[in-house]
């Protein structure tokens, strides 16, 4: 079995594994990614419990039938099952269409769109602890509607106790889940039309040529 994490999610075909050895940087530096925020030297300022959760909840804000969300919950059962239960209904409830937000820029306020914002209860703050309750609201945040994050959403997360070096690693995983899940969803809606097949076939029909 591959141990690439895309490969993985996205049930690669050679199809899939021709397109992909096309881009071999990419390929490679996804991978990479996954493993420092993964399996990282130190979880000194995020618990490697907290990552999983963290990337249970941002995944299944897509919807719980995401294939990237499915591979993400269970890890996240698998590291912390009694808080990943809280987690994963709470992205359920979460769930809205995005991105949206207010901008700021007065020139840009007639683009301005409305969605459910997420705050965490009292209840699930004191079942989740308010470090990670306010993680993710700001996940939600980068998410959803990244045109309103400001500095004062930084603050909510230094009062919960996190500190500059974790809130980095925060936002970084965020961008690279985000990411990620792109990829997956596109390799998997190139399988399913078959449009893997026909680039990879069209490709070494060019090969065939060249070396003629």
């Amino acid at each position: 079995m591959t141990h690439d994490i895309v490969d993985q999610i996205a049930g690669v075909t050679p199809e899939l594994d021709a397109l992909r050895r096309r881009r071999p940087v990419t390929r490679e530096q996804l991978q990479a990614s996954f493993d420092a925020l993964f399996q990282p030297v130190s979880v000194e300022h995020v618990s490697q419990e907290e990552r999983e959760l963290i990337a249970a909840f941002a995944t299944s804000l897509a919807g719980s039938t995401d294939e990237t969300a499915a591979f993400y919950a269970d890890r996240a059962r698998q590291a912390d099952s009694g808080r990943a239960g809280v987690v994963l209904a709470e992205a359920a409830a979460a769930t809205t269409s995005g991105p949206f937000g207010s901008y700021t820029e007065l020139g840009l306020q007639d683009e301005n769109t409305e969605g459910q914002r997420y705050t965490p209860s009292a209840a699930v703050t004191a079942a989740l602890g308010e470090r990670l309750s306010a993680a993710l609201a700001h996940t939600h945040l980068l998410v959803l509607r990244p045109r309103e994050a400001a500095g004062a959403d930084l603050g909510r997360l230094l009062d919960a106790g996190w500190s500059a070096d974790g809130i980095v690693t925060l936002s970084q995983l965020v961008s690279f889940l985000a990411f990620q899940q792109r990829v997956v969803t596109g390799l998997r809606v190139l399988a399913a039309t078959g449009i893997a097949a026909a680039a990879t076939s069209a490709a070494e029909s060019d090969a065939e040529e060249e070396a003629a």
